[in-house]
């Protein structure tokens, strides 16, 4: 009773650690969302300059990073060639910094709300580039599940209140250069046994996404900057706070997806999408129509089956990585007995 009761506790445990991760994780990525707009958006911190602001994050999160990694030795670094960084670590590094860009640019012109509709879109953008690199196979019922999602979120744009063309293009095309560095991470870090946490991530990934950020920034954004220079003063609590729970969402994401899974984060990043929507109706007062709702309905229950199937398919994957050692051992028990009766078998024709 004792033995089953301590093992009650332990999986009682677990379920509340794991709650709590979740949490963690929705309420930091829902802040760092609704800080992002506040900065960027005209009508309330009115600083519309998103590259400076994704700079501002790589470069805290990088100064971070190296001190974590080589000041204070909390983490080891992955041993890294320079063909490998060059090579691996620097494309992916480009992907980042051209996502965080225009997604950070979409909350100038499109409501919160809007922009995780159209978010929903990311499983049909990680299929489709993993099919175009030949790390998915196509499946009609797959392809007849994102056309779901893609008609809802279609839907969703056309109810739209407040739609804006230039956003929508900026949105989707961080949503394609972001499904597009998640097939790369595959492709260049996966698939050769690199596997970074997210502080050796932003040890390595950061710098180079700041580097690759300083172009279009000397172009589009320093010659404004340079003219505002006499009636703006930085602030460093709002800046500083807002890099601090990009950092902190990092972090939140590797304990979410090391101490639970990355479907569980799925699931979890649905419910946070509902609570954005509902927090940008009511508190922001962005307009949010019965057509937007319907649309991105019935993407919810597009990303919803096709949660549901990868949650199939792992544990079909699972079970029968149990069951091949259990037939390996009936085979070897089945070929000593063969033996055994063949041994017999002689001794009698002795």
């Amino acid at each position: 009773m004792g033995k089953g009761g301590a093992l009650s506790d332990g999986v009682v445990k677990k379920i509340i650690l794991s709650y709590t991760y979740v949490a963690v994780w929705i309420f930091l990525s829902f802040t760092v969302i609704v800080y992002n707009k506040y900065i960027l958006d005209k009508k309330l911190y009115n600083w519309p300059f998103p590259i400076s602001l994704t700079m501002i994050h790589m470069a805290f999160c990088s100064s971070l990073a190296f001190a974590a990694v080589r000041i204070f030795k909390l983490v080891e670094p992955a041993a890294l060639s320079r063909r490998v960084y060059l090579s691996s670590v620097v494309p992916i590094g480009a992907l980042y910094s051209l996502s965080l860009w225009l997604s950070n640019s979409a909350y100038i012109y499109l409501s919160v709300s809007f922009i995780q509709m159209l978010k929903a879109l990311m499983p049909v953008a990680v299929y489709t580039i993993g099919i175009m690199f030949k790390k998915d196979s196509y499946k009609s019922s797959t392809m007849f599940n994102m056309l779901a999602i893609s008609v809802g979120v279609a839907i969703a744009a056309y109810g739209e209140a407040k739609y804006d063309s230039w956003g929508v293009f900026l949105q989707l095309g961080a949503v394609v250069f972001e499904a597009t560095r998640l097939v790369m991470i595959q492709i260049l870090l996966t698939s050769k046994g690199i596997n970074l946490n997210p502080i050796t991530s932003l040890y390595y990934v950061a710098p180079s996404c700041l580097a690759f950020l300083a172009i279009p920034w000397l172009f589009v954004e320093y010659p404004l900057l340079k003219q505002q220079s006499s009636g703006f003063h930085f602030d460093f609590v709002i800046f500083g706070t807002n890099s601090l729970c990009a950092f902190a969402l990092n972090l939140a994401v590797f304990l979410l997806v090391g101490k639970t899974s990355a479907l569980t984060m799925n699931v979890a990043g649905v419910v946070k999408d509902w609570l954005l929507i509902a927090f940008s109706w009511s508190v922001i007062k962005d307009t949010v129509t019965p057509i937007n709702l319907f649309g991105y309905g019935l993407a919810f229950l597009g990303v919803g089956y096709y949660n549901h199937l990868k949650l199939q398919a792992l544990k079909a994957k699972e079970a029968q990585k149990k069951a091949q050692p259990e037939d390996e051992e009936s085979g070897k028990l089945l070929e000593q007995r063969e033996g055994d009766g063949m041994g017999k078998k002689g001794d009698s024709q002795a």
